[in-house]
């Protein structure tokens, strides 16, 4: 029942303000009703066979939707190019690259975002929302 969740979370929307919403992985029916009638979406991926196959799925549906996007590589030095090499044979941007980093894995283990632990994070996130914000806002 994620899909009619998603669908009245997404009345009480304000549309004058930035908001982000956590899709579920995937191409089934939550991951579209979170799609539905967004401005952008970040894809996020692992290097792995696995990530691959998934993300090949995503970006179909993504571009069917008209969606503009870009991608984050979680765990960037895991697995193998493929990724990577998929995402620079389609111009597809790269907007992040995190590593593994044991330091992240026990913060989100305890349920702590690790930007609130780790400054640079914070900025690089910060900066990569900032590079996909619209020129013209309405």
């Amino acid at each position: 029942m994620a899909s009619p969740v998603i669908k009245d979370l997404k009345k009480n929307i304000n549309k004058n303000k930035n908001t982000i919403i956590d899709a579920p992985p995937g191409t089934a029916c939550p991951a579209i009703a979170t799609l539905e009638d967004t401005d952008y979406c970040i894809l996020v991926t692992e290097p792995t066979p696995f990530g691959y196959h998934d993300l090949l799925l995503t970006v179909d549906v993504v571009r069917e939707l008209g969606i503009p996007f870009g991608i984050i590589i979680n765990r960037c030095d895991v697995g193998d190019s493929k990724v990577e090499e998929f995402c620079y044979s389609e111009n597809i941007p790269v907007l992040m690259k995190i590593p593994y980093d044991k330091n992240i894995a026990q913060l989100y283990s305890n349920g702590t975002p690790f930007v609130q632990k780790m400054p640079k994070w914070k900025k690089q996130f910060a900066q990569m929302f900032e590079s996909i914000q619209p020129i013209d806002k309405y």
